[in-house]
């Protein structure tokens, strides 16, 4: 999907308060942002990393700027999460991922005591997916999930287990923002209790699928699947 546009180039000062960034624009002007992630950013909110910010003339927001993107390792990281679902269903409206050819998507469907991001159905087939973005990287190219603590994603791993249990097909899809990563793997050292869950679904019959984005200033895509090592 298609980048706000113009994007302003900056230095990263610090991020503060989960929400807010101090940015430092080319022109040496110093503006607050507003960090669209509540999760600990880890490896990316790093002060003096380039960034890009996007601005609007909105007069209900308080802030001005959003942080957009983050250079990590020489390469552009979307941290904006309010983003990542968007991404995911663009690419499953345009059936390029290979799993959910030609099904109808109605995202935010209302399972249990959570809202899973996507229900898709062909024929008697009904599927549940949920979305998860993955900025961190745990070894070199060994992208991981999560970068802090989660009990939600705890919650939503248990809702999968049980959809399965009901005759969907559930998926577990991590988004993956970090472009050198060749696989997957769950963050045992971060939350050991979100990894131990993860493969205990998967081993119930819960589907776990991980794909790289292609991230430039102007677009952010879903690009080519990476294995998954539990």
């Amino acid at each position: 999907m298609n980048l706000p546009t113009p994007l302003f180039e900056g230095t990263l000062l610090r991020r503060y308060k989960r929400f807010f960034t101090d940015v430092e624009l080319l022109d040496g002007t110093v503006v607050v942002a507003h960090t669209p992630n509540t999760g600990s950013m880890k490896q990316c909110a790093v002060p003096g990393s380039r960034v890009l910010v996007s601005t609007t003339d909105n007069p209900k927001r308080k802030l001005k700027y959003t942080l957009e993107l983050i250079m990590v390792a020489g390469r552009w990281v979307d941290t904006h999460t309010q983003r990542t679902n968007r991404v995911v269903e663009e690419a499953l409206r345009k059936n390029q991922i290979p799993s959910f050819v030609d099904f109808q998507v109605q995202p935010e469907y209302r399972f249990g005591e959570s809202r899973i991001d996507f229900f898709l159905q062909k024929a008697d087939e009904k599927v549940l997916i949920e979305v998860k973005n993955v900025t961190l990287c745990c070894r070199p190219e060994t992208a991981c999930f999560p970068d802090a603590v989660t009990t939600r994603g705890q919650k939503h791993l248990r809702e999968l287990l049980g959809a399965k249990q009901q005759g969907y097909r559930a998926v577990i899809f991590f988004l993956v923002q970090r472009s050198e990563a060749t696989e997957f793997s769950p963050a045992d050292d971060i939350d050991p209790e979100y990894g131990r869950l993860l493969r205990h679904v998967v081993a119930e019959g819960v589907e776990v699928l991980a794909y790289k984005t292609i991230v430039t200033p102007e677009e952010n895509r879903v690009g080519e699947p990476i294995p998954v090592v539990l």
